[in-house]
């Protein structure tokens, strides 16, 4: 998106959003609080970059929410003390009518006298819903594109943590930039070796994956007998799971590219493979599944840029049975399905579990890989 798009999008946002404070008040000083957003906003976007924009988005989101809060308590205050009438009283006539007299507010009108109040300078109009509505999107865009991310597990390459048909909240929060500000007051870390983590597939950016860290930069990787090797040591992994069969390329990584590797995986091999080692290059991660035979991971298509990682799961929120291709995308099956079967095989013990990350035990140093032991010799 264009920046001068971006910056009209969030001041369309913001013009709607004034519709919250009382008329009055919006009349006059609506305009200039237009004025002053629309000069913020395009100084973060010329000078920070889209990032700022996004904290500053939040920011002014914030701000909105006190001053709303704010005046409308100004608002309940001036009224009370002017001794407003919780119902409409009709007003002194020309036929000689007299106004109601003022009736105190008791518990069983209170409600209405705070309706009243808010609603004290504004007409009736129906754009007062269309700022109830502009106000919800925002808040569903802020919460599903920043804070997390819902995301349903299609294939068994985390399995047993993760199994086909968990649908889990994703924390985008956990690994992003947190600024000078955030990083003291907000969860941010860095990733670790043994997190989870959500990620965009590098092949299809489209795509999300979920799958555990094993290397992170400069971290030297191999495998033996489908034991991994990192930096010399010989790694115990209990969140694993292995299954019968051999196949040399994928238990005693790296050797050689095969039929599987794509195009990025071997310009891995051909670059980052240093005696018998798998390097793990600035600014990347190395991951794998914890279903060891049964997981398309780095082995096969490389590294994950650090910047494609998405976040990190936060709680599986609902579990159904069901096979991969009805996961991957709903149809007319899936939603019958699920309509028929959803008390059967929603697997209720999965409700609310939060995947853990687990860091490798080490067990001491591991056998040199061939070419250096034969440089030993």
């Amino acid at each position: 998106m264009p920046t001068s798009s971006l910056v009209r999008w969030f001041c369309h946002i913001y013009a709607a959003l004034l519709y919250a404070y009382p008329r009055q008040f919006r009349l006059q000083y609506g305009g200039e609080m237009q004025q002053v957003f629309r000069d913020r906003c395009s100084y973060v976007v010329r000078t920070q970059g889209r990032r700022r924009l996004l904290r500053f988005a939040v920011h002014s989101g914030i701000d909105w929410l006190t001053t709303t809060l704010r005046e409308g308590v100004d608002a309940l205050r001036t009224a009370a003390q002017a001794g407003e009438t919780v119902a409409a009283r009709p007003q002194a006539g020309e036929a000689g009518e007299t106004a109601c007299p003022t009736k105190p507010i008791t518990t069983t009108n209170w409600r209405e006298h705070v309706r009243n109040v808010w609603m004290l300078g504004r007409k009736p109009q129906p754009r007062g819903f269309v700022a109830e509505w502009a106000m919800t999107i925002l808040v569903y865009l802020f919460a599903t594109t920043t804070l997390v991310q819902a995301y349903v597990v299609p294939t068994g390459s985390m399995e047993t943590n993760l199994r086909v048909g968990d649908h889990m909240l994703v924390d985008r929060l956990a690994y992003a930039d947190p600024g000078v500000l955030g990083r003291r007051l907000l969860p941010y870390r860095e990733v670790q070796r043994g997190d989870i983590v959500a990620f965009l597939y590098p092949e299809d950016i489209r795509q999300t994956y979920v799958k555990r860290v094993i290397g992170l930069p400069g971290d030297r990787i191999r495998m033996v007998d489908k034991q991994v090797v990192r930096n010399g040591r010989l790694l115990l992994e209990p969140y694993t799971r292995h299954i019968a069969g051999s196949d040399s390329y994928r238990d005693d990584f790296p050797t050689a590219p095969d039929l599987f590797t794509t195009p990025r995986g071997r310009d891995m091999f051909l670059h980052h493979v240093q005696d018998g080692e798998l390097v793990v290059p600035p600014g990347t991660l190395f991951v794998m599944g914890d279903n060891r035979e049964n997981s398309a991971d780095s082995r096969y298509w490389g590294f994950v840029p650090r910047e494609y990682v998405v976040g990190k799961p936060l709680v599986v929120y609902w579990s159904f049975d069901a096979p991969t291709d009805q996961l991957e995308e709903w149809s007319v099956s899936h939603v019958v399905d699920v309509t028929l079967h959803f008390f059967t095989k929603t697997r209720w013990e999965r409700m609310l579990l939060v995947p853990r990350s687990q860091v490798a035990q080490d067990v001491g140093a591991a056998p040199l890989p061939a070419g250096k032991a034969g440089g030993a010799q």
